[in-house]
């Protein structure tokens, strides 16, 4: 059986809209395309029929993927999280001591994160160093070429 990953309530729903979104309305297109190339006749030259075809396999790996995601993980009860610790979830915000300026990320679980958008995975080095800390703690964490210091300003929902 796989390892079970966290997620939050909002990436779960994220998953289940794109897979519907898949299943029902992309599935849908592509199929049109498919068949509106294949009455083009010759399919060995027609670029628009490879086009909708790899499209196709593109649509039924990402539901495949979606599926697997979703039988393995386990939803982040926000409710009945500590409020003082940081957990998987939480909205934290930190000083970072080498470039003397506050942060804030949302711990997510590894399926959703996002670096661009803040979002880190509570699987990342930065995510497990956070993960059970409370406000005022610092944290230390092993970059590739240097260790990161961060003191833990506040946590949110």
């Amino acid at each position: 059986m796989a390892e079970k990953r966290m997620i939050t309530y909002a990436g779960l729903k994220q998953l289940e809209e794109e897979l519907q979104d898949l299943k029902v309305v992309r599935r849908k297109e592509v199929a049109q395309k498919i068949k509106e190339a294949r009455e083009q006749g010759d399919l060995s030259e027609n670029a628009e029929y490879d086009a909708a075809k790899d499209e196709q396999r593109d649509i039924e790996s990402r539901i495949e993927e979606i599926e697997n995601i979703l039988k393995n993980v386990e939803v982040a009860d926000e409710d009945d999280i500590d409020l003082g610790t940081v957990s998987v979830g939480s909205i934290v915000t930190l000083f970072d001591y080498e470039f003397d300026e506050e942060i804030t990320y949302h711990l997510v679980g590894s399926t959703e994160a996002d670096i661009l958008n803040k979002k880190i995975s509570n699987e990342s080095p930065i995510g497990v160093a956070l993960i059970g800390k409370k406000v005022g703690e610092e944290v230390e964490v092993q970059g590739q070429d240097a260790t990161f210091k961060y003191r833990i300003l506040d946590i949110k929902r």
